[in-house]
């Protein structure tokens, strides 16, 4: 019964030791059709290597000598394939010249047919001859993936092509299809911030803060406008790494239509690409988007593209007559070009849109209903109920004592009241984010563990104030000590635990607002608490004075009493009202992000 848990535990490290290694052994035979090496990053844009080979015409058995070199690389990936056709298999074979340093792949189901390295090691140029099949095509181009570093890499670097005697040269010239370049369509650039007149008229928009101007320096903006067949595109934000979009079947990344304007190096490379579950975007070969432009200024990072309502003969490209999810991303990205990921959750519709049907302007959300309403059900329950009800209970005995409800003193049938109903806000809060991960989240920090840690005492409170001795039973006080302990450390971790879950990617409230916030409210109780506190100290050595003196003594203390309970009563007004203020706050920047 071990055995197969073990098997999958192995076979997980081994995928998750590829992926983030790399292949430094060269033995990259998954990139064959590609070219793209399996690193956690965008190829670079302009390549620094060469290759150069020693003739310009073959003939079937031929040896022809191609020579990669430039700076220092660590890795390289060479085939020779059909220039009319760089998308079909490599063709012919190779032979080495340096066994130390290169090594032979098979592609597809022709033999040696791609040279690889044999190491990271760096080196500085490296030499093989290509022997020409018997069926050749009538001319070959070579290419060459180059691995300067981990994330630093260039795809399908164009090599010289290399002709069959008395065949003309193809027209026009050939070129690599490299996912180095952002788009085959020429680049223009925008002149001025995009407008939304249109939205919701003549085209669908999305706004994120909603209703904002897409040329203020905090609106992330994105439109779609039907232009016959084709749908023209424009994307903005206060971004200086990147901004990305994709349309998604459901609320979870993974198996997403993406497109991506990066800044590199002061220019926006443009491209599509393929999101698989929640890594890093896998960057298409062929790029379907069309008049392409867009601009760097005052903060703002704009970039707008056409493509086809239906794109059948690229692979991953969603049709646009349909409904789905809008994600819009933002984060940074490195000077070659490499995206990071978000740092914050990105902004996801609230429904299904179709962005060729009905013209609307909506807005969207950074959170989850799930969490947001995980939030709003903890501060709800940790900011006004159990605050209220600590606060009635080690105040208010002596005030409530002679009223009575149900049969029991008013002030204990209060008390009882706020803590059941904290328990159960707790419960019903603690299960959302299972609900919504589908199990534990690895990504959340503390937050879970403290979490659970709460939910834990809010349970076990009760459960001990369900074996309550009697009042003048030898063990009440002891009970009273753990009732409190528990309770005040239930209390603690609660706000250590908001603390944190405040500025957690799936809810992430404006900062330094929430922090702030929450020290007003930590504040404002045990200002409360001390105000109290003392005000009872005041009071008991003012009826001691009056014992001691002997003097209307009954008549004081009850002069006393009523002063007493009506100053409690005005703090604990107060005390209500400034709660409600602090949760309502709460309350609408949850709904706000």
């Amino acid at each position: 019964m071990e055995l197969p848990g073990f098997a999958v535990a192995v076979w997980m490290f081994g995928c998750l030791y590829a992926s983030v290694v790399g292949y430094p052994n060269g033995k990259v035979r998954e990139a064959c059709s590609s070219m793209v090496p399996c690193h956690s990053g965008s190829p670079q844009l302009s390549p620094e290597h060469t290759i150069t080979v020693n003739g310009t015409e073959f003939k079937p058995g031929d040896n022809i000598e191609v020579h990669l070199s430039g700076p220092d690389f660590e890795g390289f990936f060479i085939q020779a394939r059909d220039a009319e056709h760089l998308d079909r298999p490599a063709v012919g074979s190779f032979v080495l010249a340096d066994r130390r340093r290169s090594q032979l792949l098979t592609c597809g189901r022709t033999k040696n047919s791609a040279v690889s390295h044999t190491s990271k090691a760096k080196k500085k140029d490296i030499k093989v001859y290509w022997i020409a099949p018997e069926a050749a095509p009538k001319h070959i181009q070579f290419l060459a993936t180059v691995v300067k570093k981990y994330r630093i890499f260039w795809v399908k670097i164009p090599g010289p092509v290399v002709s069959q005697p008395d065949v003309l040269s193809p027209t026009p010239p050939l070129h690599a299809t490299s996912e180095a370049v952002s788009t085959s369509q020429p680049v223009s650039y925008i002149s001025k911030p995009f407008s939304a007149s249109g939205c919701g008229i003549t085209k669908f928009c999305i706004r994120n803060p909603t209703n904002c101007d897409p040329g203020s320096a905090s609106c992330f903006f994105l439109s779609f406008q039907q232009e016959g067949s084709s749908v023209f595109i424009e994307m903005s934000g206060p971004s200086e790494g990147y901004l990305a979009f994709a349309l998604s079947q459901d609320q979870w990344m993974g198996g997403d239509d993406a497109y991506l304007c990066v800044n590199v190096d002061h220019h926006v490379h443009v491209s599509t690409a393929h999101l698989k579950e929640r890594s890093h975007p896998l960057l298409d070969s062929e790029n379907a988007l069309e008049d392409v432009s867009w601009r760097l200024a005052d903060g703002l990072l704009q970039c707008s593209f056409r493509r086809g309502i239906r794109l059948p003969a690229y692979k991953g490209r969603f049709n646009l007559d349909t409904s789905y999810y809008i994600f819009l991303a933002d984060g940074e990205a490195s000077e070659g070009g490499l995206i990071y990921k978000h740092r914050r959750q990105p902004l996801v519709t609230n429904g299904l849109c179709n962005v060729t049907g009905l013209p609307q302007d909506i807005g969207g959300s950074r959170a989850p209903r799930l969490i947001k309403a995980h939030g709003a059900l903890m501060f709800v329950a940790w900011i006004t109920t159990v605050s209220i009800g600590v606060i009635v209970a080690r105040f208010f005995k002596p005030v409530w004592s002679h009223s009575f409800l149900f049969g029991k003193e008013l002030w204990f049938q209060v008390h009882r009241m706020l803590m059941l109903t904290t328990v159960m806000l707790t419960s019903i809060s603690f299960v959302l984010p299972f609900v919504y991960r589908g199990g534990w989240s690895q990504q959340a920090g503390f937050h879970p563990y403290l979490g659970c840690a709460v939910m834990a005492l809010s349970i076990f409170q009760p459960l001990m104030a369900g074996f309550r001795p009697s009042r003048h039973a030898p063990r009440r006080q002891l009970f009273n000590w753990f009732h409190w302990s528990t309770g005040t450390t239930a209390r603690i971790l609660a706000v250590v635990t908001m603390f944190l879950g405040m500025d957690l990617p799936a809810l992430d409230l404006p900062d330094p607002w929430d922090t702030y916030a929450m020290i007003g409210f930590v504040a404002w109780h045990v200002g409360t608490d001390v105000l109290l506190e003392i005000h009872s100290y005041c009071l008991v050595r003012k009826v001691e004075v009056i014992e001691d003196d002997r003097v209307q003594i009954l008549q004081s203390l009850t002069s006393a009493e009523a002063e007493g309970r009506l100053f409690k009563q005005i703090v604990l007004t107060i005390y209500v009202c400034g709660n409600l203020v602090f949760l309502v706050a709460f309350l609408i920047a949850i709904n706000q992000v």
